[in-house]
């Protein structure tokens, strides 16, 4: 009721950006787990054409966010979030029309390239809109997003039952609707002429070392909450011999999410800079790890009973980074455009993404390197432990910034209003 409560309390436009990410990741995660399958089991294709599909997707998002974030400052984030939208839905939709490989690959490029058009645009926009509210706007974000996550394998799962296209075609819709949605309701807004060009933008960005060192400390807080999809996920299945230990995990952060995350970010946002907070929360991320980590490679566990027990440390961990990700991540969002001028809201957030994701791709090779050597040698505990070394590293990291005085630590005034700019009639 709470979540319903503080939404209504802002303004329609971004209460339908939270929506909206509700239904971006509800349409994700239905049709992009199954890709892999898809294209291996129901079309036979080999693992290398697999991989080198889904590469194409994520290096056509991670490398072009910065893209994205400069079309935000430069043309408006409402007309690129909108294009970002129509783009996604005409990716989703060729991979129900076709099978062959040339398809596949437009429909992975479609896909990835609206990603990185809309991730920083509905950031930026946000972050210009809350006013004084930056963090709460974001702690929305956050559940929203989390819900979608949930929603979104759930419904898949259902539609695979069916066959692949009906997936794809749902996720299509969703899509559709949420760019018809953002066209109607999204106020257009004055985009202030540039005074620079956009690779004079990129270079005060990159010059700007205090917000690159912030980047970089963020690999830690990518590469763990990845693992909500990859180590904690395959620790519940070994811990429980039940391929749907998983779902478990997934629900017990949803519900975390759901009832603690509003709580949490009003709290902590009366009670010390945003810095500390940040750094606090990625070092419970870290140690979240821990519990897991003390189980690990114990063998399939004799009956219901024994499942449960081995389970427990398994959600002690993800209840932990499910925590972690709530203190932490409404204040790095905060903070990012704080970092620069308001007019490069948009490129601070996509050059934050390419740094960090690039990063955490690597973070995340190491995790399963560490997988796989820990299996192989009986040393089922080594990925955790690199989590928590990436948990701890980064918190100092965070926490060394915040000493040194390098992050923008001024806190918006609270009266400040949500939206100090007129609409446009569109």
């Amino acid at each position: 009721m709470q979540t319903w409560r503080e939404m209504r309390e802002f303004p329609l436009a971004i209460r339908l950006l939270l929506v909206n990410q509700l239904g971006v990741n509800t349409g994700f995660y239905l049709l992009i787990p199954y890709l892999a399958t898809h294209m291996s089991d129901d079309l036979g294709m080999s693992a290398a054409v697999v991989g080198i599909v889904l590469g194409v997707r994520n290096l056509s998002q991670q490398g072009l966010f910065l893209i994205g974030g400069s079309a935000a400052d430069r043309l408006g984030a409402r007309r690129v979030i909108i294009a970002g939208c129509a783009l996604r839905t005409l990716g989703f939709a060729l991979f129900a029309l076709g099978d062959g490989l040339p398809v596949l690959l437009a429909a992975s490029v479609l896909s990835g390239l609206a990603g990185a058009l809309f991730n920083p645009a509905v950031r930026a926009y946000l972050a210009q809109e809350a006013g004084g509210r930056k963090a709460e706007a974001f702690a929305l974000f956050n559940v929203f997003a989390t819900t979608g996550a949930l929603i979104g394998p759930l419904l898949g799962s259902a539609l695979l039952l069916v066959d692949f296209r009906a997936s794809a075609v749902t996720a299509a819709a969703i899509f559709a609707l949420l760019t018809v949605a953002q066209a109607v309701v999204l106020p257009v807004r004055e985009v202030p002429p540039a005074t620079s060009s956009v690779l004079g933008d990129w270079r005060e960005v990159l010059r700007n070392r205090a917000f690159l060192a912030f980047a970089l400390a963020m690999v830690g807080m990518f590469t763990m909450e990845n693992q909500l999809y990859l180590l904690l996920p395959d620790g519940a299945r070994e811990a429980t011999g039940w391929a749907g230990a998983a779902g478990i995990v997934f629900l017990t952060g949803t519900l975390a999410n759901l009832t603690l995350q509003l709580r949490l970010t009003r709290r902590l946002k009366e009670r010390g800079s945003r810095g500390r907070w940040v750094a606090v929360g990625l070092a419970l991320m870290g140690l979240a790890f821990i519990p897991p980590m003390a189980v690990a490679g114990g063998g399939h566990p004799d009956g219901t009973g024994a499942a449960v027990v081995a389970l427990l440390p398994v959600l002690a961990g993800a209840l932990l980074l499910y925590l972690g990700v709530m203190i932490a991540q409404p204040f790095v969002m905060e903070l990012i455009p704080a970092f620069g001028r308001a007019e490069l809201t948009g490129t601070y957030f996509g050059v934050f993404y390419v740094v960090s994701g690039l990063a955490a791709a690597a973070g995340n090779t190491v995790v399963g390197w560490a997988m796989d050597a820990g299996g192989a040698r009986g040393a089922k505990w080594l990925p955790w432990a690199c989590c928590v070394a990436f948990g701890l590293v980064s918190a100092a990291g965070v926490w060394r910034l915040r000493r040194l005085g390098a992050l923008p630590e001024r806190t918006p005034d609270p009266g400040t209003p949500a939206s100090t700019v007129k609409a446009k009639s569109a």
